[in-house]
């Protein structure tokens, strides 16, 4: 077992952690685990769910590293399975508050993007935070991927499984919306 696999490359991460190295998995969970949170924190806002899903993630990653091909990046099977856990998660809730003809809590809902020293900027903060909540999750995690944490198109449309074309139509869209959400708001 090595010491540190700081300097390792995902590849050997991943066959050693099958062969059971926790390191090597606590290597990895370190190396991702902002991305993960970057993702879940994106499409469900900064609540104890973005951290449960996080959990979630690593824990549905080490069960699955057997089955993984490295077809794909192992960023890019990571993201995947923070996407679909958190899409799971939207649509729990949504079967949750419909149930019982709630709203959901916007508290835990939000994301951050401003100061909440600056009273200005807290305001606008709100004002972002409903409308971005406001929009359908396919294009929600659109504009998080995209817009919020930076990745380019083609890695937006990678590691959602979907097509570049269809990507770009749901941005599209997605501003749009936001856009006349915010001139209402």
């Amino acid at each position: 077992m090595k010491e540190s696999y700081r300097l390792a490359g995902d590849e050997e991460l991943v066959k050693a952690s099958i062969d059971g190295d926790k390191l090597a998995f606590g290597e990895i969970v370190n190396r991702y685990r902002r991305m993960v949170a970057r993702t879940v924190k994106g499409m469900l806002g900064d609540s104890v769910y973005s951290e449960d899903i996080g959990q979630e993630v690593f824990i549905n990653l080490y069960n699955s590293l057997s089955s993984f091909r490295g077809e794909a990046k192992l960023s890019t099977y990571i993201q995947r399975i923070a996407v679909n856990l958190t899409l799971n998660e939207i649509k729990r809730r949504k079967r949750f508050f419909s149930m019982f003809s709630h709203k959901e809590n916007d508290e835990m809902m939000e994301y951050e993007i401003a100061d909440p020293e600056n009273e200005e900027k807290w305001e606008a903060r709100e004002i972002v935070n409903k409308a971005l909540m406001s929009l359908d999750p396919r294009f929600r995690i659109i504009v998080a991927m995209r817009l919020l944490q930076g990745y380019s198109t083609k890695e937006t449309a990678e590691i959602l499984d979907l097509p570049l074309g269809t990507v770009l139509s749901r941005l599209s869209r997605a501003q749009e919306q936001l856009k006349e959400k915010l001139k209402k708001l």
